[in-house]
C-alpha cells in the first residue's frame, strides 16, 4: 500500500513552471524537430505511433476486434482489426488515425500547463506498453522499445524541471508532427494512384471527397496545434511588445 501510495504521489506531482529561456528553448527545439528535413524522418515514427494507436483505439471503442499494429521504416504504418467494412464503427476508425497527435497534443498541453509533467510521461509510458502488445513486426518493435527506453529514461532520471521540458518537446512534435503529415497528405494522395489513405478510404465510405478528409485533417491539427500554443506558453509573455 505503501508503495502504491509513493507511486501515486509521484504521477501526480506538480512540476514548477519552465523558466522564459527553457520554455522558449523547448518549443524552438519541437519545431526544428519538425521542420528540419532529417529529424523528421526520425520523430514521424512518434507521430506514426500515435496515429496508429489512434486507429487501434477507435478500432477498440467502436466494437472491432484489433488484430495488430506494423510500424514501417518509413514512417508508414498499418493497423488491422476486423468487423464490417462499412457503417459508423470503420468510419471512426479510420478518422482517428490523422486526428490521433493532435489530439494527444492537446491533452499533453493541458497537463504541462497545469504542471503534471511526471503524469505525462507515466501516460506515455502506459500507451507504449499497450502499443507493444499490438506490434506485428520486428520493426515496430523496435521502434516501440526504443520509445520506452527514452521515456523511462527521463522518468526515473531526470529532474522535474528536464521532465517538463521533454514534455513541451514531446507536444510541439506531436502538434506540428500533426500538422505537417496532415498537409502532406496530400501529396502523397498525388503520388500514389492506389487510393489507400485514410481520406481515399473515408471517401469510399461516406461519399464525401478524399479533399474535404484532407481538409479536415489540417483544420483539427491547426485547431489543436493553436490551443497547445494557447495553454504552453504564458499569456504575459505572448501580450509583451
Amino acid at each position: 500500500m505503501d508503495t502504491l501510495t509513493a507511486l501515486w504521489s509521484r504521477v501526480t506531482q506538480i512540476s514548477a513552471p519552465l523558466t522564459v529561456p527553457l520554455l522558449v528553448g523547448s518549443l524552438v527545439v519541437g519545431i526544428l524537430l519538425v521542420l528540419l528535413p532529417g529529424t523528421w524522418h526520425t520523430v514521424r515514427h512518434a507521430v506514426t505511433v500515435v496515429h496508429e494507436g489512434g486507429h487501434g483505439l477507435a478500432a477498440v471503442v467502436s466494437g472491432r476486434r484489433l488484430s495488430g499494429i506494423r510500424l514501417h521504416s518509413d514512417t508508414s504504418g498499418l493497423t488491422v482489426s476486423k468487423g464490417p467494412r462499412t457503417g459508423p464503427g470503420m468510419v471512426l476508425t479510420l478518422l482517428a488515425g490523422y486526428t490521433a497527435p493532435a489530439l494527444a497534443a492537446l491533452g499533453a498541453a493541458w497537463m504541462l500547463s497545469r504542471g503534471y509533467s511526471a503524469g505525462l510521461l507515466w501516460a506515455l509510458l502506459v500507451v507504449l506498453a499497450l502499443m507493444l502488445i499490438q506490434i506485428r513486426n520486428w520493426f515496430g518493435l523496435w521502434v516501440i522499445l526504443v520509445g520506452a527506453a527514452l521515456v523511462a529514461a527521463v522518468t526515473f532520471f531526470a529532474t522535474p524541471q528536464w521532465q517538463l521540458v521533454f514534455g513541451h518537446v514531446v507536444t510541439v512534435v506531436l502538434a506540428l508532427g500533426a500538422l505537417r503529415a496532415s498537409i502532406e497528405l496530400q501529396a502523397s494522395r498525388r503520388r500514389s494512384r492506389g487510393g489507400q489513405s485514410d481520406a481515399d478510404q473515408l471517401a469510399r465510405l461516406t461519399r464525401v471527397p478524399g479533399l474535404v478528409w484532407v481538409f479536415v485533417f489540417v483544420v483539427v491539427a491547426l485547431g489543436c496545434a493553436i490551443a497547445d500554443a494557447w495553454m504552453l506558453v504564458p499569456q504575459g509573455l505572448l501580450t509583451q511588445p
